[in-house]
This record gives structure tokens, C-alpha cells and sequence, in this order.
């Protein structure tokens, strides 16, 4: 039976990984929906890691509840995103916080669906650092948002980054937003 998957050591943490290899981009946008129904984008609680992770702009650019440092109150989304800086002290409060949904401690309900990590400055990751995300991309998915000068600033009127059209397509935000031509 073929599944359409790559086989590999990460099926056995988080399942078969779909190949799109195959298909050119943007193919999800022409599957045919049934009719009648309409798919509404999945709702996530931001949740920062530490002080000045970003989940207030990640809400802003992105949709879901920014719980800030807090764990989601009642009523709001129940699948949380874990968010950091890629910087040191944002990459052990990421693995902090992760411990304490592996050893069960976390509100009973919430869901980890994966960890937001956000650039903590322009260029590629300096390699202590990046040695430092590989295993927790080991457990969980990873998504990463690069550095973007117009939110720094304020702006966050634009489409997302380019390099987080994975987050875009999880969080169910295409690359122009609401209200964009």
C-alpha cells in the first residue's frame, strides 16, 4: 500500500511525513472540496516561552489567542503553539516548557501542536545555536519565522514572511491577508 510518504526515523515521533516533492506548489489550493462545505482554519493559543517572544505580533500576523506568558484561560484555544527567540535563553525556556508537557504537568486539555521559534536577529543562526534546535525539532515540529525589519518597527500590515509559509499554512494564512489584494 503506498501512502505517498517518505519513510524515515521521524515517522516514528511524529508520523508519516507527506511528499510533496512530487507536486508543484500551491497544488492543496486546487483539491476539490465537497460541496456545501466550507474549511474553517484551525484556532490557536500562542504561548510565550519567555518575555519578548512575540506572540502578541504572531496573533496579529497570523490569528489565534495571544496568551502571552499565561496558560490559555477557559474559552480559549485549547491547541497551544509553544513560541521563542532563537537566542540562548529562548531556546532552554522552549526546552523548559516542553518538560513540562512531557512530564504531564501542563493544564489538563491543552494540546501541543509545536514550537514557534522567532529569529532574535537578522542572518542565519549562529551553529552553537542551531546545534542547540535540533533536538527539540526531534520531538516536536518546528516552525521558524525569520526576522522581519517592518514588524521591528510596527508594520504588520504585510503578507508573512515568505520563509514561514509553513506556519502560514498551518495557522491557515495565505500569503496575502484578509482584506489584501
Amino acid at each position: 500500500m503506498r501512502t505517498n510518504a517518505r519513510q524515515g526515523p521521524e515517522i516514528w515521533v511524529r508520523g508519516p511525513v507527506p511528499d510533496t516533492r512530487a507536486e508543484p506548489d500551491g497544488w492543496e489550493d486546487r483539491l476539490e472540496r465537497p460541496a456545501g462545505r466550507s474549511v474553517t482554519p484551525r484556532r490557536f493559543s500562542w504561548l510565550a516561552t519567555h518575555g519578548g517572544a512575540g506572540t502578541t505580533t504572531l496573533a496579529v500576523v497570523y490569528g489565534g489567542h495571544d496568551c502571552g506568558r499565561a496558560w490559555p484561560e477557559p474559552g480559549a484555544p485549547t491547541s497551544v503553539l509553544l513560541v521563542a527567540r532563537t537566542h540562548a535563553a529562548g531556546l532552554d525556556a522552549v526546552t523548559r516548557a516542553l518538560e513540562v508537557f512531557r512530564r504531564g504537568e501542563a493544564p489538563a486539555g491543552l494540546d501541543l501542536d509545536a514550537v514557534v521559534l522567532v529569529a532574535d536577529a537578522p542572518g542565519r543562526l549562529p551553529r552553537r545555536l542551531a546545534q542547540r534546535v535540533k533536538p527539540i525539532e526531534a520531538v516536536i515540529d518546528v516552525y521558524r519565522v525569520p526576522w522581519t525589519e517592518a514588524w521591528r518597527v510596527g508594520d504588520l500590515s504585510g503578507a508573512p514572511p515568505r520563509e514561514s509559509e509553513p506556519l502560514a499554512r498551518l495557522t491557515g494564512v495565505g500569503r496575502t491577508r484578509a482584506g489584501d489584494p
